[in-house]
């Protein structure tokens, strides 16, 4: 058994800013769990094109509020009490409302090294 805070992971190479917000990877690949645990914020007013093309992710959030979009255009409004769930490697955008950062607790299968980091391009556009 063991515990760790965000506080312990922000002196670490785990605590990663992606570029429209931030994340705490709080339980890594070398955690030997099989998934990893994220406390994961974006930053009031972004909106980013994200793709996971080797991991399965679910966000639950638990601050703020803002959306998830289908690249088809269907929008998912996502607040407190809310799960989201990229089952299909989905490409996706994650935005956040402008007055508010959103916060979730994001689960990734299989689990991330806990380097990994989001490059926006120009477009708002990364994946890994």
């Amino acid at each position: 058994m063991f515990t760790r805070s965000c506080e312990d992971v922000e002196k670490t190479e785990f605590f990663v800013d992606w570029g429209a917000g931030t994340s705490h990877r709080l339980l890594t690949e070398s955690d030997d769990m099989g998934f990893t645990v994220c406390h994961t914020v974006v930053r009031a007013g972004t909106r980013s094109r994200l793709h996971y093309r080797n991991h399965l992710e679910a966000c639950y959030c638990i601050g703020g509020s803002g959306g998830v979009e289908d690249l088809d255009g269907t929008f998912h409004p996502v607040k407190p009490g809310t799960i989201y769930v990229l089952d299909k490697h989905d490409d996706h955008y994650l935005i956040a409302d402008d007055d508010t950062d959103l916060v979730l607790v994001s689960v990734f299968n299989p689990p991330l090294k806990g380097t990994e980091r989001h490059k926006l391009d120009a477009t708002g556009g990364s994946a890994y």
